[in-house]
């Protein structure tokens, strides 16, 4: 694994630790615009979210949206656009990410009934993408380039 490591780190990879839930979920700590938070890094997520009363915490810019979300547990949700946000997890960074947001009520209900803690988002495949994410399981981290 040592040699797996190296290699990544050469090719400026930037590794970044995660933390497994009661729930399964993979934890992550991340800041936006600055203000650090907590999210479920989630690979089956297409965009990154957060909850609408995070707006003023994370000094969102938020602009109606006509896209409906859905994820696990609810569908046509009513969204915003947060456009162009600094994003930081770990050492690794993008200028112009772009977050929708909705109401995440639901998702921290489920972790609440199991005595989870609340998160602040969820870190979804666009910026898995965009960083070329490679997620090491059995060690609980996240590779970023």
């Amino acid at each position: 694994m040592e040699d797996f490591q190296k290699i990544l780190k050469k090719n400026k990879y930037k590794k970044i630790n995660f933390k497994v839930s009661k729930t399964q979920h993979l934890l992550i700590k991340a800041s936006i615009n600055g203000i650090s938070g907590n999210f479920i890094l989630d690979t089956g997520a297409s965009n990154s979210c957060v909850g609408f009363e995070s707006i003023e915490r994370f000094s969102l810019k938020a602009r109606k949206s006509k896209t409906k979300a859905s994820g696990a547990g609810a569908t046509g949700m009513f969204t915003q656009l947060a456009k162009n946000n600094a994003l930081k997890i770990g050492r690794w960074k993008t200028e112009e990410f772009h977050l929708v947001i909705f109401d995440m009520t639901h998702v921290n209900e489920a972790l609440q009934q199991y005595k989870a803690k609340a998160v602040d988002g969820i870190i979804g495949a666009d910026v898995l993408l965009e960083g070329k994410a490679i997620i090491d399981y059995s060690n609980h981290c996240l590779y970023l380039k």
